[in-house]
């Protein structure tokens, strides 16, 4: 039992060793450097908020019906 688990945490090192370094090598294709994620932030942060608000609302009903 422990030595197929070292076998297979070794096996394992190895492949994603291997996987680390064809990745490293792989030029950066060209174009824009800059990544516009201010989009994706805006709505991100959007979206938390209409949760939360929501979570409040059901929070605060469920208060008021146990009163």
């Amino acid at each position: 039992m422990i030595m197929k688990k070292n076998l297979t945490l070794t096996a394992s090192l190895f492949i994603f060793g291997g996987m680390i370094t064809a990745l490293m090598a792989t030029p950066l294709p060209p174009g824009p450097t800059v990544i516009p994620i201010d989009g994706g932030i805006s709505l991100l942060l959007a979206g938390c908020v209409g949760v939360g608000a929501k979570m409040i609302y059901d929070y605060r009903k469920s208060k008021k019906a146990e009163n």
